[in-house]
């Protein structure tokens, strides 16, 4: 259970689903899918979403690269952070946010997964969130010419080794949009 004194809502995080971000993107259209569905399983359940949307010199803020991917819908209602680094907490106002809303439990999705989605579940989990990762709305690009592995197997082995993360009064967590936010998980 969090390490954040008092916090005891969950939140969903939705980082960098956008345009130039997911455009080449593995499973896209099934990972966007997927989010759009969570998304709107946790407005049903009064579960807060924020939107987290990354921008630097390559994708320019309010530019056509910068929007949200076609299929997802931000409400004028839910919180948009902006940032310019991998975590989503460095440098934004993320964690105002969420302790604004007592929020000491964290969903996760988006993209890409070996960048922005492992600094972001890492971050909060050393900020001391209860971080669950949705295993099947998370994405990346492949990055096997350069020597990565294929992005099913980078997502498979984040997805692996979340489930197995550990530390003092923290839980991680893996979960799939199924599973997430229904009254049996």
């Amino acid at each position: 259970m969090t390490t954040l004194y008092d916090r005891f809502a969950t939140a969903l995080i939705v980082v960098d689903v956008q345009v130039g971000v997911v455009a080449g993107a593995f499973n896209r259209d099934v990972v966007i899918g997927n989010i759009s569905t969570l998304v709107a399983k946790a407005r049903e359940a009064g579960v807060p979403v924020v939107w987290v949307q990354h921008s630097d010199e390559e994708m320019v803020k309010d530019g056509d690269a910068w929007q949200l991917a076609p299929g997802l819908e931000r409400r004028e209602s839910e919180p948009l952070v902006h940032k310019q680094y991998g975590d989503s907490f460095e440098g934004t106002d993320l964690e105002q946010v969420l302790a604004g809303a007592g929020v000491g439990a964290l969903v996760v999705a988006g993209a890409e997964t070996d960048a922005c989605i492992r600094s972001t579940i890492h971050g909060a989990f050393t900020r001391g969130y209860d971080v669950t990762l949705v295993g099947d709305a998370h994405t990346m690009n492949d990055r096997s010419a350069w020597g990565a592995p294929t992005a099913d197997l980078s997502i498979a082995n984040v997805n692996l080794y979340w489930q197995f993360q550990s530390a003092p009064g923290r839980t991680a967590a893996v979960s799939t949009v199924e599973d997430v936010f229904s009254k049996n998980s």
